[in-house]
């Protein structure tokens, strides 16, 4: 049930990040399920760096998700828009 429970988390904060961040972006339902749980492990992963969650039992909401998954995005469009420069 808990992985059933990380998806449904990840498809909401996925998709309140393209909200957020409107514009042409790849990919239809799962993309952004991914999105979004990529974006929790990112904002877990910069939480603990920085001291704002301990080791165990602690981790990101779906606030700290969804500023992950703006950051990957961002991520993502500075990538893409550099490669298609280049073209």
């Amino acid at each position: 049930m808990g992985i059933i429970w990380t998806l449904l988390i990840g498809l909401v904060a996925g998709a309140l990040a393209k909200l957020i961040m409107p514009g042409r972006d790849p990919g239809g339902i799962v993309v952004t399920m991914l999105l979004g749980v990529a974006g929790a492990f990112t904002a877990g992963f910069l939480g603990r760096a920085f001291g704002w969650y301990t080791e165990v039992g602690d981790g990101p909401g779906l606030i700290a998700a969804i500023v992950g998954s703006i950051i990957l995005l961002a991520v993502y469009r500075l990538i893409v828009g550099m490669r298609t420069d280049r073209v």
